[in-house]
């Protein structure tokens, strides 16, 4: 797939690594491959990901990351979690434009 540099797929010790060790903003997309909004806001995430590059933009695969998905209670897909310093600063749950995503995003850059 072209365009993954950015933004890539975690399995679940990755997913610890990053949210904890990284000194950025990481927005971690929930997803399912069956799920058609995770799939229709694919290519927003990869926009906004080659687009904001103080942000770390990454997926995680709910079916084969469900202990994660239930542990950050993720019961709606999409759902964009962007982490501050290890810890959820902020949720989007569903299909959103590009617009309304790079928002949240900015309103958590700016505090």
């Amino acid at each position: 797939m072209a365009g993954k540099e950015s933004e890539m797929e975690l399995t679940g010790e990755e997913f610890n690594e990053i949210i904890n060790n990284s000194h950025k903003l990481v927005v971690v997309d929930f997803f399912a491959e069956w799920c058609m909004p995770c799939l229709m806001i694919s290519p927003i995430i990869e926009e906004l990901a080659e687009t904001m590059k103080e942000v770390k933009f990454v997926k995680l695969n709910v079916d084969d990351n469900s202990d994660l998905a239930e542990k950050y209670r993720v019961s709606n897909i999409p759902c964009l979690i962007i982490f501050k310093s290890g810890k959820e600063a902020s949720r989007i749950v569903g299909a959103h434009s590009a617009e309304a995503i790079e928002v949240k995003i900015q309103e958590q850059l700016k505090n």
